[in-house]
């Protein structure tokens, strides 16, 4: 299993916003930080408030801030949201798939009991988890000083 850069990109967002919930973070200052292309990011933050973690601000002290307490944020959901597709394999969709065994297969079944166990430990786990360090990651964070 191998999450999209997509969803890593929501997630490390997401993180970065946790750090401190209630301040309004540039989308400049979170993609220097974190690494990410500032034209990904955007889309990641477009997403990201429209299926309501994040309220965005336009204008010079705009920016983007979490709409949801880190704790309300189930990181199993936050995936399945964000991953365009969760077939591991081509026989996940009976409608493209062209597996000629795959009436008879019992490998998509296992591949499919593997997947929502992967997504079931996620579901355990919320935003609040991953800060449980609470300022552990900051002085990993790259500056925005330049």
């Amino acid at each position: 299993m191998r999450l999209t850069q997509f969803s890593d990109n929501a997630l490390r967002c997401l993180l970065a916003l946790g750090l401190q919930p209630e301040q309004v973070v540039s989308i400049n200052v979170i993609a220097v930080q974190m690494g990410m292309s500032h034209e990904h990011l955007m889309k990641v933050v477009h997403r990201l408030h429209d299926l309501g973690y994040v309220e965005t601000r336009r204008g010079r002290h705009g920016g983007v801030r979490l709409l949801k307490a880190p704790a309300d944020i189930v990181l199993g959901t936050v995936i399945r949201q964000t991953e365009d597709n969760l077939d591991l394999v081509e026989c996940f969709n009976a409608e493209t798939s062209r597996c000629p065994i795959a009436p008879a297969c019992q490998l998509a079944g296992m591949l499919d009991e593997a997947l929502s166990a992967f997504l079931g430990v996620l579901d355990r786990y919320t935003l609040a988890d991953a800060l449980v360090n609470g300022s552990a990651p900051v002085p990993l964070l790259r500056s925005t000083r330049a």
